[in-house]
């Protein structure tokens, strides 16, 4: 492989990362998108390896192999460490430093050389492993091949010992630095095996095409240029052992993850479960709630009750919604819940101590529901009977659908149904403003989008809310 050739491998990679990379438009995608961060990770995805082994100059005019020409074995060093990104259970990217020496002759007595190098390179990690496995094993697997391919650039010094000439000094024969010009691949393969949750170990071959037909030290002139006759890339192989960390605060890292087997294993535990037993100690106080999490189990019979089966008190005055006449308006147990008149003109200038959190509308409508009517009855009832001279405000609240200015006509639309309806029932009109609020101060505001919430947040955002505004002089 000449120079060109690991050009244009270099061009394909780096095309297609491009592709891989582009940025993801996500007007495209509906108000339920969330980008993935790094809080969203459950696997660690990083990691650092050192390995150590040996180089072996296999085709060059000077080899590092007793295969006749050169007449016995010569043994260099080779030591790599890389920083490792797994982007899937599937692949990775590595990006690997090599130095190292070979060393290579021509007959047992005739020329010894070597040649020391550093390198730095761009490896794909292929887990072929992973692509074979069977999802229906649910074995934990601690082995797993790898296929490897790169590029990158390599700077190194050939030396040459010409001891049939007499010579015991070794003469540099090429030096060569960095850069375009020392382009080289190397593609391989490894077996990784899994010792725990923070380490691996592996073993693996990588072969190395310098592209470079004096890496070997044979120099240019004379016969031993020619004594290989294959190419004019002088290539050689590493065989390493190697240890991996695993960095990260997870429990695994994602190149031993399979997601089609987690959700095959996923999906089959929920099949073979049998079925769910819920209320196993009943519902004694026939609250709707089961016992197994009701909070208070002697709730009494015909009382509305809280998810937790609480007796509800909207007005928190004490006395349960059951046995308050005025649920909305906070009294002593003495007047059934309701305020007492002088304590209702004390209170004048304080802000009416009542949320009407049961007075709700449907989505994208103003009429009142039905099961709020009773309680616009009652308020009705407080201010013919307590509240002459009295001016309250009565506020409209939306949920986060739709735009501002639609929720805000909307909270107008709904005030004005509350006004009608009082005013129905006897109120006196000028004692009543309205106010429409849209999504302005919302009961629940983390619900924006409506969608990050469940419908009875969404629900009790579409409220009414009553205050008082002064008394009568």
């Amino acid at each position: 492989m000449n120079k060109k050739c690991i050009l244009f491998l270099l061009a394909v990679i780096c095309t297609c990362l491009n592709v891989q990379a582009q940025n993801v438009d996500s007007s495209n995608f509906t108000d339920d998108y969330v980008k993935f961060t790094n809080d969203q990770k459950q696997f660690n995805d990083w990691s650092i390896s050192i390995y150590g082994g040996v180089p072996w100059l296999i085709t060059s005019d000077f080899t590092s192999i007793d295969n006749g020409a050169s007449s016995k074995w010569r043994v260099g060093y080779d030591f790599q460490a890389s920083i490792n990104k797994q982007i899937s259970h599937v692949f990775g990217l590595n990006l690997l430093g090599q130095i190292g020496e070979t060393k290579q002759g021509y007959g047992s007595d005739k020329v010894d050389a070597k040649t020391n190098y550093f390198a730095l390179s761009i490896l794909g990690d292929l887990n072929v492993s992973s692509l074979f496995r069977r999802i229906d094993n649910r074995s934990p697997y601690r082995w797993a091949i790898h296929t490897y391919a790169g590029v990158g650039t390599i700077q190194y010094k050939a030396k040459t010992k010409f001891i049939e000439r007499g010579s015991n000094v070794y003469e540099t024969m090429a030096d060569e630095d960095m850069g375009l010009k020392s382009l080289f691949a190397q593609i391989g393969t490894g077996l990784t095996y899994k010792i725990n949750k923070r380490w691996d170990t592996s073993l693996r071959a990588m072969y190395v095409i310098t592209g470079d037909e004096l890496f070997d030290g044979s120099g240019n002139n004379g016969h031993y240029p020619d004594l290989h006759k294959g190419g004019k890339s002088d290539n050689f192989l590493t065989t390493s052992l190697g240890i991996t960390y695993k960095i990260g605060r997870h429990n695994e890292h994602l190149s031993w993850v399979d997601p089609l087997r987690e959700m095959f294993t996923k999906i089959n535990d929920v099949a073979s479960q049998q079925q769910l037993e819920v209320c196993v100690f009943g519902d004694k106080d026939d609250d709707g709630v089961c016992d197994d999490w009701d909070r208070e189990l002697d709730t009494p019979k015909g009382a509305r009750v809280d998810g937790s089966g609480r007796a509800l008190d909207v007005d928190m005055d004490g006395i349960i919604d059951l046995y308050d006449k005025c649920p909305t308006f906070p009294g002593p147990e003495s007047n059934d819940g309701c305020p007492e008149p002088q304590k209702l003109a004390e209170d004048a200038i304080n802000p009416l101590i009542a949320t009407m959190g049961g007075i709700q509308f449907n989505l994208d409508s103003d009429k009142i529901l039905l099961e709020s009517q009773p309680i616009l009855d009652q308020v009705a009832d407080i201010i013919v009977k307590y509240g002459q001279g009295t001016r309250f405000l009565v506020e409209g609240h939306s949920d986060a659908r739709g735009s501002d200015a639609y929720n805000l006509n909307l909270s107008k639309r709904r005030v004005t149904s509350v006004i009608k309806y009082l005013v129905s029932k006897g109120v006196p009109p000028y004692q009543l403003t309205g106010k429409g609020m849209g999504f302005t101060t919302p009961k629940y505001p983390e619900c924006k989008p409506a969608s990050k919430c469940p419908e009875w947040k969404n629900k009790e955002n579409r409220r009414v809310v009553f205050k008082l505004l002064d008394s009568a002089e």
